[in-house]
């Protein structure tokens, strides 16, 4: 920049910056205040020794006209005044005499004339002390002792007229008034000059620059300071004009790094590294507007999704940290297994999504998902010295083939991922069109059950329990039917609970319907209670609402909003629910019997009970499977576990209940094998509330009413 175009910036600045400020106008007010406070000081002095000054030349004058003039020759011989006419250029100043007083040595009155009021000596002598003036709004009083005119014995008071002299000390005054004003607006601007260039102007400059990183700090419009850095002040201007800067260029290397780092979080998983499910769709749609090569012919991709078997497992058994290890070896094992144009997205906790161009030596997707699966298989994942062997469920779908849509080869992907999982795991399944259409069966079946709650098409039938030994009839199970009308010539079909109890149970929809369920059955048979049926009601209870709901506290209420008999209501739990989470299910276990209420195991047999397990659970009843009972006639194996279970149960105190019974040859082996209790069609089939009180009053109470056929 040269000399010159520096100058005219000072200059500018100086025009912009100083006058425009409130701090220079401030500055300004306080300086001339200032100075005019020290200017009145200082003249007021002035003026004050001035006075006196010409106060005792005027006495001086006075006592020489006194002795010069005669004057005291004219008094004595009895002029009335002889002091009249002033006779000097001193007296002249003091204006006409008023009056005055001639005292001798003894302080008698000799002579007066004029205005001589209050002009005695003795005022003279007590007005603050000896004083030889004493000044009158008006007039000016004067004191001429005997030492003042060569010791003639006399005591002179004089009074002047002073209207004279205050008119010349008010000129004077105005005029000394208008010349400090003026000194000192002088002064002012002489001062707010040399102040407003060496400090006024690099403050306010440096506030205007502060301002504008205030609007903008990422990219602060400030000017370059064009002053020299020859004081603290300038160096601080350049100082604070480094940091404005400095700080720009860190806001904009946070925010960048924000930025990614927001981008990380938004398109990829923290654990692995990997892109999510996000990202993965945008890759996906890129492939998709990328579809048709150079030659014209449309490419075609393999979209695969895997999930981890019973991954959850290794997370509640070893702990989150050997999970986390085994998803991110996944993850490697992955990238580094397939070609570099494909694409790993984790997409789910345990679930993957990978893309992979059909090149020629692939003929088709599935053998892509046979290449992933013996990846994640073949060899152990080994965390902290132990070896986890994982297995996985792949669903394929291939573009574009199965759909045009790359999000919806996406979601068909899935769709064979989740037929693969209900198949058994550990197993491939290709997309088809048939599973769409199942998937969309069970979404409207999901949909109609939530209306049917909302809409009370769901209702209860019970089972009968007898006693085996007695015959006498001690509970009914409670079972859910539900409705659903229709433009059928019934006008509505029962649906089956094997078809909308699993997907009640995958959606959650399971806890209110429980709810509803344990809420019915109590509130029934309170009625049979009544009625002199003391009989208990068994309700089953899923894994969902056991562990998922707080089972316990919805027991207790529903035993105090009906008025139930808590020994009288009995929960079943099957098995596999059981060993989900041992120390909870105690837990809960505990709670529940010590609500009062009896407790069973449910399906016994078909899961993997532990007899050490089985020892801690406060339950009342094993309920033996209906596969075993139906089948044990003609299979041994079945027969030997019936047996066992019975065996079992008694060992531990427990009674035991054969469900499924529906021939008289079920019955006589149960009885042989020494089983508590039963239920099945050989007695009755699960009935509305109202045939249950219809079977009370017609059963006889002897097992031999049931030789008849089966109602």
């Amino acid at each position: 920049m040269s000399s010159q175009n520096t100058q005219e910036r000072k200059s500018l600045l100086f025009r912009s910056y100083i006058w425009k400020s409130k701090i220079t106008w401030r500055v300004a007010l306080a300086t001339f205040l200032t100075l005019l406070v020290m200017q009145g000081i200082f003249l007021g002095t002035y003026f004050l020794k001035t006075e006196q000054h010409q106060v005792s030349q005027i006495r001086t004058l006075l006592a020489h006209e006194v002795i010069t003039s005669g004057a005291m020759d004219l008094m004595i011989k009895g002029e009335a005044n002889p002091f009249a006419g002033a006779r000097s250029d001193g007296l002249k100043r003091l204006g006409s005499t008023l009056g005055f007083k001639a005292y001798n040595m003894t302080f008698d009155l000799l002579l007066e004339s004029g205005d001589v009021n209050g002009l005695d000596l003795d005022r003279f002598e007590s007005e603050k002390g000896r004083n030889l003036v004493l000044k009158g709004d008006n007039y000016i009083d004067i004191l001429i002792s005997p030492e003042d005119i060569n010791d003639m014995p006399y005591y002179l008071a004089f009074r002047f007229d002073n209207q004279s002299w205050i008119k010349e000390k008010l000129g004077s005054t105005y005029k000394n008034a208008a010349l400090l004003v003026g000194l000192a607006l002088i002064s002012t601007l002489i001062i707010l000059l040399l102040v407003g260039s060496w400090l006024l102007v690099p403050i306010l400059f440096l506030s205007e620059n502060l301002r504008k990183a205030a609007l903008n700090p990422e990219r602060p419009e400030i000017e370059d300071y064009p002053y020299e850095s020859r004081d603290e002040v300038g160096a601080a201007v350049m100082t604070v004009q480094s940091l404005i800067r400095q700080n720009a260029d860190n806001i904009r290397r946070i925010k960048s790094a924000a930025q990614d780092q927001i981008h990380k979080l938004a398109y990829y998983d923290t654990l692995t590294g990997l892109p999510n499910r996000i990202l993965f769709l945008q890759k996906l749609a890129e492939l998709g507007r990328d579809a048709i090569n150079e030659e014209g012919h449309i490419k075609r991709w393999a979209v695969i999704t895997v999930d981890l078997d019973h991954f959850k497992d290794v997370n509640d058994t070893m702990g989150h940290n050997i999970g986390d290890a085994i998803l991110r070896g996944v993850g490697k094992r992955l990238s580094a297994a397939l070609p570099d144009n494909a694409v790993v997205a984790r997409t789910g906790e345990d679930e993957y999504a990978i893309t992979v161009p059909m090149i020629t030596s692939i003929t088709n997707a599935k053998e892509i998902g046979e290449r992933i699966q013996n990846v994640i298989r073949d060899e152990p994942f080994k965390v902290f010295n132990e070896n986890f062997q994982i297995r996985s469920s792949i669903g394929v779908a291939t573009y574009p083939d199965d759909a045009s849509d790359p999000e919806q080869v996406l979601k068909n992907a899935d769709i064979a991922l989740n037929r693969a999982k209900e198949d058994g795991r550990d197993t491939i399944r290709e997309y088809v069109e048939g599973f769409d259409r199942a998937v969309q069966m069970r979404f409207q079946m999901l949909r109609d059950l939530r209306d049917a709650l909302e809409e009370e098409q769901l209702a209860l039938h019970f089972q009968p329990q007898l006693e085996l030994a007695s015959g006498d009839i001690i509970g009914a199970e409670a079972l859910l039917r539900w409705w659903r009308p229709d433009d059928s010539e019934n006008g509505g079909t029962y649906i089956s609970p094997g078809l909308f109890i699993p997907i009640a149970e995958q959606s959650g929809l399971i806890v209110p319907i429980g709810e509803f369920v344990l809420r019915n059955a109590c509130r029934t048979a309170k009625t049979w209670h009544d009625a002199g049926h003391l009989i208990r009601v068994a309700v089953n209870v899923s894994g969902a609402q056991f562990h998922q709901s707080d089972v316990v506290q919805l027991t207790k209420d529903v035993i105090a909003e009906t008025g139930i008999d808590p020994k009288l209501l009995e929960l079943e739990v099957t098995e596999s629910v059981f060993m989900d989470d041992i120390e909870s299910t105690i837990e809960i276990l505990m709670k529940l019997s010590a609500l009062g209420v009896e407790l069973a195991i449910d399906d016994f047999g078909t899961g993997y009970s532990s007899l050490s397990y089985l020892r801690q659970f406060p339950i009342d009843r094993l309920k033996i499977d209906q596969s075993f009972i139906r089948n044990a006639l003609e299979d041994e194996d079945d027969a030997a576990i019936a047996k066992t279970i019975i065996n079992l149960g008694h060992s531990l105190n427990l009674k035991v209940i054969a469900e499924g019974v529906e021939e008289l040859e079920h019955e006589e082996f149960l009885i042989r094998e020494g089983c508590d209790e039963v239920q099945g069609y050989r007695y009755s089939r699960p009935v509305p509330p109202d045939q249950v009180m219809e079977f009370f009053a017609q059963y006889t109470g002897d097992l031999d009413y049931f030789k008849k056929p089966a109602k």
